[in-house]
This record gives C-alpha cells, structure tokens and sequence, in this order.
C-alpha cells in the first residue's frame, strides 16, 4: 500500500457557501449596496472582471477585494470597518452624496443582514431590546430605496429559534422591503403568498428547512436545485 496522504478536503462552511451563492445574484452592470457583516464578504466572491458598481454608504463607489491591515490603504474603509481596495473609476463623496443616491433608487440592489424577516417582506435589522445598538443607521433607507432588497443570515439564532416567522417580533427596519433571503439551509423569496422555497443548501433536507422556519414554506412541484 502506498504511504501518500492525500491533502484533506475541508467541507465548505455553510456560512461561505451562503455568501458565495448570493453572489451570484449580482450580474453585468448593476450598482449594488454590500450591508453591514456577512453581505461585505460578497465581494471576495465576485470575478474581478464582473462590470459591476458596489456602492458603501460610508461614501465610495467602486470598491475592489478586502486586504489584509499589511497591504491596505487605511483610508479606504467599506461601512463594516474593513479594508477595501479601489478599482478603475473609484469615487468618493461625502455621507451627503451617498444617500442622495440611495434615495434617488439608483441602487440596483442591497445586501442586508437580519435579526428577523417576516413572511411578508417586513425586515427588523438594527435592535434588540435590552442590547446595544448604535442605531439604525442606513438600513432604513437601504431597505425602502433600492430596487430589490435581499437580505443574508443564519436560518436560526445562536439559541435555534427561527429567524423567518409569520411576523417579527422586534422593531422594524422597513416595512414589506424583503425581495429573496439567503440562509445556511436554503434560498427562500418572499412572495404575495409567503416564503417559497426556491434552492436548498447541499446536505440540508426540506424536513429540515421547514422545522427551522417560523412560517408557512410553500414548496415548488419540481425538483429543488442545491447550492
């Protein structure tokens, strides 16, 4: 028998394959707002020749791959606080300017995380009772401007309750804004009728998503794709 120890393959973490599969909603030409926390990990997963145009509400538009603290400019910052690298055409502006584009709905689209998202597209993203929060910041305006408004989280929290319920319990970011939500366990839209089921997590069964969703989950009547 051979004595080669073949390199160990390490299973993709569930939270990376969300963020990259929710990169691939980003395509030619659009202008797309990356949020606070697991949306700013996007742009690793985009092609560096994608013509794409990410806008951070600290005031830049065209903004490259994260670096390393060794390698950044330390003046160039995306709304999270990470060091963002420019590309050809990079523009800077004041918070003025930035939500002038906000509001004026040139954002093809947004990229928020999430507390809780109720069933029909209400998002609650900035506070938890009892917890610091230092404030709702640019979500609001995120969530009512941009043409279509996904958001990225973990199906549970930390204790296993379900993030995706009937209603949110806790305050409102924007009312009826949620368009597609991205988990670890599945791709779920918002639809007149509810959460749809479109795209399941690779190892993750219906069984699964529909146990850790907090709202009715209609099913296609097709085979459901994984990511």
């Amino acid at each position: 028998m051979s004595d080669v120890k073949l390199p160990e393959v390490k299973p993709i973490d569930p939270r990376t394959r969300m963020v990259a599969r929710a990169a691939r909603d980003i395509t030619p030409g659009m202008v797309v707002n990356l949020g606070i926390g697991l949306p700013t990990k996007v742009i690793n997963h985009l092609p560096a020749d994608l013509p794409v145009c990410l806008h951070t509400e600290n005031g830049m538009t065209g903004i490259g791959p994260t670096l390393p603290y060794e390698k950044a400019d330390r003046n160039l910052i995306d709304a999270g606080g990470a060091y963002v690298s420019p590309v050809s055409g990079s523009a800077y502006f004041d918070s003025v300017v930035s939500f002038a584009l906000v509001r004026s709905g040139r954002l093809d689209l947004t990229m928020l995380g999430a507390f809780e998202v109720a069933q029909n597209g209400d998002l609650a993203n900035w506070k938890i009772p009892g917890k610091f929060s230092p404030g709702a910041g640019g979500a609001i305006e995120l969530a009512q401007k941009a043409r279509r408004v996904v958001v990225m989280t973990t199906h549970t929290d930390r204790k296993g309750n379900p993030k995706l319920l009937e209603r949110c319990s806790l305050p409102l970011t924007a009312e009826r804004a949620v368009d597609r939500i991205f988990t670890d366990m599945a791709v779920i839209d918002v639809t007149p009728e509810g959460f749809a089921l479109r795209e399941l997590a690779e190892g993750v069964s219906v069984t699964e998503v529909i146990a850790a969703t907090g709202a009715k989950l209609i099913l296609p009547d097709t085979d459901i794709p994984t990511f």
